[in-house]
């Protein structure tokens, strides 16, 4: 019988040894992760753990000391920001980062900027390529705010809606890039329990309907109990846990971060 030779899969994203020291300060140190397609993976730890220097480092912010990262087998090494964006990284922030007197619709639009397919001199021509393409992106921008349920407020600005609808306007944003890896960095944070809930429901959606590995930081563990299919945890920028939401909750490692070692 003929055995079938299963072809190798290029994970989305793929951490080897990855550290950022800041002067003396290691705040990430030989951190490793393979997030596959249409994953959805948590990461986890006390404040001042790494979490967000490791979202810096995906999404080009900040630049590795030590390590690798690659999206889609491609090295992030040396890029730029919105260069790591045309690769397919997306994210949000723990401070919501909006354009606060643009509309809704122009923070959607706005995100397009790296796949306009025209030059300056198109735009300053109005040529017929620049019509076009703007039409598209303004058709999938209202196609987006009706998926989300923000077509009302596409004349608005992000900073006169209700906290709640500017979270779910970011990832919206972050959405239209049309990203393969898309970071949530706390999208709870601020949030009523009602708008937590409503959020739990719209971060399941999404990984139900788009073709996108969602890699979220969280500090609320009900969100993240119930969202993630594994979850990662760091203390002091080093890895002390991973494994299923089950497998986290009960690991004497994660209690002791969260609690201290007299509660074990």
């Amino acid at each position: 019988m003929q055995t079938l030779i299963q072809p190798h899969t290029i994970p989305v994203l793929e951490i080897t040894g990855l550290t950022r020291q800041f002067g003396g300060l290691r705040a990430v140190s030989d951190f490793n992760v393979r997030l596959e397609a249409n994953e959805l993976v948590g990461l986890i730890g006390p404040n001042g753990a790494g979490k967000t220097t490791v979202f810096n480092l995906v999404s080009g912010f900040y630049q590795p000391s030590a390590g690798t990262i690659r999206i889609g087998g491609v090295s992030t090494a040396g890029l730029k920001p919105h260069r790591v964006t045309a690769l397919g990284v997306a994210r949000t922030f723990q401070n919501i980062r909006l354009w606060p007197d643009m509309t809704v619709l122009d923070n959607i639009r706005v995100a397009q900027h790296h796949r306009l397919g025209y030059g300056f001199f198109h735009g300053i021509a109005r040529s017929s390529r620049y019509r076009a393409r703007e039409a598209a992106i303004e058709r999938e921008a209202y196609e987006l705010l009706e998926v989300f349920q923000l077509t009302p407020f596409a004349a608005d600005c992000p900073k006169n809606l209700p906290y709640g609808t500017q979270r779910k306007l970011e990832i919206a944003r972050a959405l239209s890039t049309k990203p393969q890896l898309l970071l949530l960095d706390e999208p709870a944070a601020g949030l009523n329990s009602a708008d937590v809930h409503e959020l739990i429901r719209l971060v399941r959606w999404i990984h139900g309907h788009f073709d996108v590995t969602i890699w979220m930081i969280e500090h609320h563990m009900d969100v993240m109990m119930e969202l993630c299919q594994r979850i990662k945890v760091i203390d002091f920028g080093e890895t002390i846990a991973e494994g299923t939401p089950e497998t986290i909750r009960n690991h004497p490692a994660v209690i002791s971060a969260y609690l201290g070692d007299e509660t074990i």
